[in-house]
């Protein structure tokens, strides 16, 4: 099969989504240490949770957090939130990276991309709800209406969104991947 330039933008996006998909991987573990200092910290404290052994400072990195957030409970439903959403845009990214695969290999009409776009409808209805559930649990907690206004507020439509054209991506591709069977038996 010829390259085209599908093929090479196709490429340069696997690629990209490859290395989006380990930064989300590697920063995930990071979720809680990086809520309780409420993602201000810089380089000098990092290295000093490390100061005297490797395994005292992975305890520090994730044992404060988990006090800190037993103790706040704003803190906790922010790693928790943050958390969910970080599995959930990973399982999306690997699903681009699946369909992105099918079109390197010549097969962009198959059932396997309906089911991946599929999987990442799911995952973004996952994480609509669970930006409603913060949401909510914010507009309790403080007793205001700030937290509709808050990058939550907007993940929930945005989220909502995604998911409904994954799921209307999804339907074409079942229906294009059942029109070429049908055309490949055809004499």
């Amino acid at each position: 099969m010829e390259r085209t330039r599908i093929h090479t933008l196709a490429r340069v996006l696997n690629v990209l989504v490859t290395i989006t998909f380990v930064c989300n991987l590697l920063a995930l573990p990071l979720t809680p240490f990086l809520t309780e200092r409420r993602f201000q910290i810089d380089l000098d404290q990092l290295v000093s949770v490390f100061q005297y052994d490797f395994d005292d400072g992975l305890g520090n990195l994730f044992g404060s957090p988990l006090y800190t957030m037993s103790t706040h409970p704003y803190i906790a439903m922010m790693a928790l939130f943050l958390f969910f959403c970080g599995v959930c845009t990973a399982i999306i990214l690997w699903q681009g990276r699946r369909v992105l695969d099918t079109i390197l290999r010549g097969t962009p009409f198959c059932g396997e991309n309906a089911g991946n776009l599929r999987r990442a409808a799911v995952c973004c209805f996952c994480i609509a709800a669970a930006a409603l559930v913060r949401v909510a649990w914010g507009v309790w907690y403080f007793q205001s209406i700030r937290p509709v206004l808050t990058y939550c507020g907007l993940f929930v439509p945005i989220f909502f969104m995604g998911g409904l054209l994954f799921l209307v991506m999804s339907a074409l591709f079942r229906q294009a991947a059942s029109l070429k069977e049908e055309n490949d038996l055809t004499i």
